[in-house]
This record gives C-alpha cells, sequence and structure tokens, in this order.
C-alpha cells in the first residue's frame, strides 16, 4: 500500500536515539510520503521539519507554522523569520496554526490574532493552512468562516458528524488519528462512517497518540497504517482503496505531485 502520513513531528528529541529506525519502519509499512510539521520552539527556533525534507527529499515534506501554546511568547522578528520560511517554495503549508483552549498557554485573544495572521498569510501565498482545535471549535469555526481558506485541513479531528459536516461544508479535509482507535471514541468513528472518503486523510501526530495496540507508547508514522485500517473496518471497504484515496487527497491537498 501506499500511505501518506499527514502531519508528523519526526524531528521531536524524542527520536534523536533512532530517527533512522523510524523511517525505515515507516517504508516498511507503506508510508511513501511524510508532512513533517515545522513549528516554532524558541526564539530563532523553527524546529527540524525542513532538516528532513533537505536530508530526505521526496520523502519528507515540510510545513511551518507557531502554534497557538507558542502565541504570546513569540517575538517579532520571529514572526518576520516565518514569513521568510513560509515563502520557501520548500515549504508546502502554513501550520500547524489554530486555537487551543484546553491548555491556554496563550491568551485567547491572542490565540484568534495570531490564527488570524497564519490564515491571512497563507492566503496570500497560496498555501494550504494546517489547523489545530482543542476545546475551541466554535471560535476556530467562525474564524474559518470569516477567512475561509482556500485550503486546508482539520488537523488530529476528533469531533462527531455534526462538527465534520461543518469544516467540511467550509471545503476543508480532515485528518484522522489514532484516536479513531480508542474506545471511547465512538462519535469520531460515526463522523468517519458519514465523511466522504475523498475528504479524509490519516495522520499519526506522532509522537503523541499512539493508536491501539500501541496506546501510551511513543507513536511513530509506520501505525499510520493502523488508522487506514480502522477507517477501511469502519466504511465497510477494502484497505486499499482507503489507503489509495487518503494518499491522493493528501497529494492534491499539499500539492505533492
Amino acid at each position: 500500500m501506499d500511505l501518506i502520513d499527514s502531519h508528523a513531528h519526526v524531528d521531536s528529541e524524542k527520536y534523536d536515539g533512532d530517527r533512522d529506525e523510524v523511517i525505515a519502519r515507516a517504508r516498511q509499512s507503506g508510508v511513501s510520503r511524510i508532512v513533517a510539521v515545522g513549528q516554532w520552539q524558541g526564539p530563532g527556533d523553527f524546529g527540524g521539519a525542513h532538516a528532513l525534507a533537505k536530508a530526505h527529499p521526496g520523502y519528507f515534506f515540510a510545513t511551518i507554522g507557531i502554534h497557538p501554546h507558542e502565541v504570546a511568547n513569540v517575538p517579532e522578528e520571529d514572526w518576520l523569520e516565518l514569513e521568510r520560511l513560509a515563502a520557501l517554495p520548500e515549504t508546502i503549508a502554513i501550520g500547524e496554526t489554530g486555537l487551543d483552549y484546553f491548555y491556554e498557554h496563550s491568551p485567547r485573544e491572542e490565540q484568534r490574532k495570531w490564527f488570524r495572521h497564519q490564515l491571512e498569510l497563507a492566503s496570500r501565498l497560496g498555501k494550504p493552512v494546517v489547523i489545530h482545535t482543542r476545546d475551541a471549535d466554535d471560535d476556530t469555526f467562525e474564524i474559518l468562516r470569516d477567512m475561509t481558506p482556500k485550503a486546508g485541513v482539520i488537523h488530529c479531528f476528533t469531533g462527531g458528524p455534526e462538527r465534520a459536516r461543518a469544516y467540511l461544508d467550509l471545503g476543508l479535509y480532515l485528518s484522522v488519528p489514532g484516536v479513531v482507535t480508542f474506545k471511547n471514541a465512538e462519535p469520531l468513528r460515526e463522523a468517519v462512517r458519514a465523511a466522504p472518503l475523498d475528504r479524509l486523510l490519516i495522520e499519526t501526530d506522532c509522537p503523541y497518540l499512539a493508536p491501539i495496540p500501541h496506546r501510551g507508547k511513543r507513536n511513530e508514522p509506520a501505525f499510520v497504517r493502523i488508522v487506514a485500517e480502522t477507517i477501511a473496518e469502519l466504511k465497510g471497504l477494502p484497505v486499499e482503496e482507503v489507503a489509495a484515496a487518503t494518499t491522493s487527497n493528501a497529494m492534491e491537498l499539499f500539492r505533492l505531485g
């Protein structure tokens, strides 16, 4: 099968001891491409997503963004650096960006301000946007309705059918994480059953949210195959069809052709 992990943090220090082995296992599992999500880590530091893309051309593809947790801490010069990095031809998308009211590491008003800023940047550059939302769906939806991006994905979607339909009606994709395998995720499974296959992506969000039977352990891109298998089971489809569709969707969204 040909699978794309549409959201991974393989530059995380959690892989510093065995990153090459993690990449090898992903290839062996049928993962043909990985979207490496570049994130601001601290002053002057935007992480290692672009380094991965440079070291593994045609396999890793880099995004760049500033997470809602961090927006209140970013110096002005790094917002300017974001603009520079975002404009690079090798940057395939802006994000992840969005709202997170679960932890509120940054004040809500700051989150909304800089979410809008990054949506505007994506629109200006003609690039898709990778959207994070946690306990903030109402405000996320309102901002997206006002500033509907030309292309984008709700990453790590865990909502139910009603919320899925609202985002789909805005023209967005939904990216399904390993949470879909959890016993308490029936609303998400209902959403997956109802959502058109041509609007779904699959992701690990590794090193977080490992699917069953790996729950509680470090996640890795090889496990995205489990997400594809679970979607196939929920929809009553061959896993090869789910793999082909989600790969095609990711290729179209991120223009990986």
